[in-house]
């Protein structure tokens, strides 16, 4: 058998083997690459939507802090003297109405003091009655001579006096009466109590404050605002009054006269609304009167952060990388602010969660939820 004839399939297959083998590392070395290049590949930090700045209309206005206050406070105390306290109708925080009962005091002393006035003036109109029939018969008696004229002039100065002694214990009389009604402490006005000075028990004297009233439960808010910027604001103009986590709409009732030399602000007493007890007297507040409107630049305030007190916002790359950017911004309406400079009207910016995201991270963008882009176009 011819040797060089066996050796060529050998031959053959060996070089088939070969290349078999070269095709399958060389399959397991671009599996490795791309493995490696996935591992080095950076992970999106976060998955986030995108906004971009909108031109929206803002409201203009001046703000200024300042103080809720009631409008107007009564003093309700005690015109009785001497007198024990023996009931108290009322506490911090209620409603009255005008002529309720809110204390009463013991007139056990003014009742005996009442009656004995009573007597004394039956007593006087007897001796009224006594000396008006005397002094008549003296005038009867005059022209005929029976009685000098000094008996004559003693029983008309008796009947004078007796008319004298009746009104007087008359207004003793009233003077009782009126102790008697002022053992009833009655509410001047509608509104609600602040505050509460009376005790069960306690003998107090004429003038002594038991009781302080908001008159008519309303309230105020008295903004302090700079002299230059006082000729913006005018009675009737609307304030946004925000504080304790309220907000309500105020309406101007009147700027204060005078400018404080010190501070060189004015008081602008602003009228509030009944808010269902969200707002209390000596709440500090902020107002913001509104005094017109202009076009803005803005962003949701959820793709704006505060970090050091500055604000900062984070645009997107076309690569997926975030770059953090500080912004200035100006007025709020709604759920949007207003951005001063910083930031480019075409910039893509993350809408929220930008508080998880560093400078640099990469992040994976979606496409935001129907609500999200119906929010975003308002």
């Amino acid at each position: 058998m011819n040797v060089s004839i066996l050796k060529k399939p050998i031959a053959l297959a060996v070089a088939t083997l070969l290349l078999a083998g070269g095709a399958a590392v060389t399959l397991l070395v671009h599996a490795a690459d791309d493995k490696a290049s996935a591992a080095t590949a950076p992970r999106p930090a976060l998955t986030v939507t995108v906004t971009t700045p909108l031109r929206a209309t803002v409201a203009t206005g001046v703000a200024a802090n300042g103080n809720v206050a009631p409008w107007q406070e009564a003093i309700v105390g005690a015109e009785a003297n001497g007198m024990r306290l023996a009931e108290v109708r009322v506490n911090v925080g209620d409603n009255v109405r005008k002529g309720q009962v809110l204390a009463s005091f013991d007139s056990q002393m003014v009742n005996a003091d009442l009656a004995q006035s009573r007597a004394a003036v039956a007593e006087a109109e007897a001796m009224l009655a006594e000396a008006a029939a005397n002094a008549q018969r003296a005038r009867d008696l005059q022209p005929s001579g029976a009685l000098s004229a000094q008996q004559v002039a003693q029983l008309l100065t008796a009947e004078r006096t007796a008319q004298a002694r009746l009104e007087a214990v008359k207004a003793a009389q009233q003077v009782q009466q009126l102790r008697l009604q002022q053992a009833q402490v009655l509410a001047p006005d509608s509104g609600v109590i602040s505050a509460r000075n009376a005790t069960v028990g306690a003998v107090v004297p004429a003038g002594s404050e038991l009781f302080r009233l908001i008159r008519q439960s309303r309230l105020e808010w008295r903004g302090e605002v700079a002299a230059s910027e006082l000729a913006q604001i005018k009675p009737g103009q609307k304030v946004t009054v925000s504080g304790g986590g309220a907000a309500v709409t105020g309406t101007v009732r009147i700027v204060a006269p005078t400018v404080d030399a010190a501070t060189r602000n004015a008081l602008v007493y602003v009228d509030l609304p009944d808010t269902a007890g969200r707002l209390k007297a000596g709440m500090f507040a902020r107002g913001e009167f509104a005094t017109g409107s202009s076009t803005a630049l803005t962003l949701p305030q959820t793709a704006v952060l505060l970090r050091d007190g500055f604000s900062y916002v984070f645009t997107v790359a076309p690569d997926g990388r975030v770059a953090q950017g500080k912004v200035s911004t100006g007025r709020r309406s709604g759920e949007r602010v207003e951005i001063l400079q910083g930031l480019d009207e075409k910039a893509r910016v993350v809408a929220s969660g930008g508080g998880f995201l560093a400078d640099g991270d990469t992040v994976r963008v979606v496409d935001a939820t129907p609500a999200l882009k119906a929010a975003a176009t308002k």
